[in-house]
């Protein structure tokens, strides 16, 4: 690696940063004007053409307002704690190929920030690592709503890790790889969502629910927890975290196209190459991040135990049980008998969950339990 590399690094990190934080305005922007459609009101409309310069101005506001400091909270964790919870949101993208391989002179640069061996276990640590900002932020404040809503978004986030862990492991296996630009060139002829279905269903609800949003988001419950874990961050800390929530959406987003729908590649004519790759990469994570916006606007809030036992009783034992059968379809070619069976299992689990267990009857009372009267 010469000084041009270190250059041509740099110049990727600072670009993409940017463009991100850019990105992220319009994310916030796009959600507003969506569920005001779906709500039949108009939305930001003031700030700029279309209201789109509403997000830059709330940012500017939450930059320049009073950062207030509460009494019982922690002088050390307190302010650590919106950083720990934002810089792991960027960082997984740096394994997102949001492109092909461009050529500039004699050397080609891939538009991907690291394309490590290990990418996809990269995603998976930055997810784990934002539970510890959220933790520490709760539990920090000094408050009991806090404190409840880090203890309810720790408790989800490391249920649907696993969920999402194990819908992964499919994708590994028919890749053959962890890299992440891999899995994008192993689906060059057909996308793994066509043989993946049950893991891309996993996928998406693990991944709403890991972002703490709409219907699972319990830990800001604002009927029952003011805001959650943030309820007393102001200012940039809260910008921090509100900046965190909107990555996880992009990068889950990212990553579900990734994995499934054969990340940039697409048809396109033979004029623009490079730009085609880049168009198509946006317009699939688009759409799945519009998903994020329909499900908030169109599901209520689930109940705790609702919300856990999705996790513990539906997604784990589907995601267990869907590895051996997805390897064997992989391996031995079985796929009729392989998908008769899949159905039969995933209709035996569903009709389990929807049909409610049956009431505990009444016993007779026994003789020494008679109540005797005089």
């Amino acid at each position: 690696m010469d000084w041009v590399d270190i250059v041509i690094i740099l110049a990727k990190t600072v670009i993409v940063f940017l463009l991100l934080n850019l990105l992220l305005a319009l994310v916030v922007w796009a959600e507003r004007k969506v569920i005001a459609d779906m709500q039949s009101r108009i939305g930001p409309n003031v700030a700029g053409p279309f209201g789109i310069l509403q997000s830059i101005a709330d940012g500017l506001k939450l930059f320049m307002k009073e950062d207030i400091f509460p009494i019982t909270a922690d002088r050390i964790v307190y302010p650590i704690a919106p950083i720990i919870s934002a810089v792991p949101a960027f960082l997984a993208f740096a394994v997102v190929p949001f492109g092909n391989m461009i050529t500039i002179g004699h050397r080609h640069i891939l538009l991907q920030l690291a394309d490590l061996n290990v990418g996809l276990l990269f995603f998976l640590a930055m997810g784990s690592i934002a539970v510890y900002g959220v933790a520490l932020a709760g539990w920090s404040s000094g408050s009991k709503y806090p404190l409840i809503g880090a203890v309810r978004s720790s408790a989800q986030m490391i249920s649907y890790e696993i969920a999402m862990g194990l819908s992964v492991v499919p994708v590994v296996l028919y890749a053959g790889t962890l890299s992440t630009r891999g899995i994008v060139l192993a689906q060059q002829h057909l996308w793994f969502i066509g043989a993946q279905i049950p893991s891309f269903l996993i996928f998406l609800l693990a991944g709403v629910a890991e972002t703490n949003r709409a219907p699972f988001d319990l830990p800001e419950a604002e009927t029952e927890l003011v805001a959650g874990y943030h309820t007393e961050y102001s200012g940039i800390k809260f910008m921090m975290f509100f900046m965190a929530e909107y990555m996880h959406i992009v990068t889950i987003s990212a990553i579900a196209v990734t994995l499934f729908l054969g990340g940039w590649n697409g048809p396109h004519p033979h004029f623009l190459t490079p730009l085609w790759p880049v168009l198509w990469f946006l317009g699939k994570t688009s759409a799945f991040v519009f998903l994020f916006y329909w499900l908030r606007a169109s599901l209520p809030r689930l109940r705790y135990d609702q919300l856990m036992n999705v996790g513990w009783k539906f997604l784990i034992p589907v995601g267990l049980a869907w590895i051996p059968i997805s390897a064997a379809v992989h391996i031995f070619d079985i796929r009729r008998v392989v998908l008769i069976a899949a159905v039969v299992i995933a209709v035996v689990i569903i009709i389990s969950l929807v049909i409610p267990p049956k009431a505990p009857t009444d016993q007779p009372a026994t003789d020494s339990e008679e109540v005797k009267t005089p």
